[in-house]
């Protein structure tokens, strides 16, 4: 049985397909290493993951898919969720800014769009917008 099917509900399962689909990225180019290995060691404790699935997940036999909303708003959804975890520790370093972008890939944004849409995201939770997107930010209804 897949890992994930033991979390049909919850944050936890939404957790473990990101983590699941980290490691795959990570993988994709071939074995993991120890920068990466270290990246995905740091997102495992962010997003709750135990030793043992981490040990499952990580291994070879072991390829999950990214499940890509067909939604606009979906997957923006997710690139946000994303980030709140990432930034649980209020940075985001090289490594895993670097893994954010191929799964913003993978969720069916350009290679272009997602670096820009990572740098907005970027600025924003890092307090950094400019003031005009803070206004408008501010001023929407709803």
């Amino acid at each position: 049985m897949p890992i994930l099917d033991l979390y049909e509900h919850g944050d936890h399962r939404k957790n473990m397909a990101h983590f699941a689909t980290l490691a795959s990225l990570a993988a994709a180019d071939g074995d993991i290493n120890p920068k990466e290995m270290s990246v995905l060691e740091k997102f495992a404790f962010k997003l709750n993951i135990s030793s043992d699935e981490f040990k499952e997940v990580m291994k070879k036999e072991n390829s999950y898919p990214i499940e890509t909303p067909h939604s606009g708003e979906k997957r923006y959804k997710r690139l946000f969720e994303f980030f709140q975890i990432i930034f649980s520790d209020h940075d985001i370093d090289n490594e895993e800014r670097r893994l954010v972008e191929k799964y913003a890939v993978g969720l069916g944004f350009s290679p272009k769009t997602a670096a820009q849409i990572i740098d907005k995201s970027i600025k924003i939770f890092r307090g950094e917008i400019p003031f005009e997107d803070y206004h408008e930010l501010v001023k929407r209804e709803g």
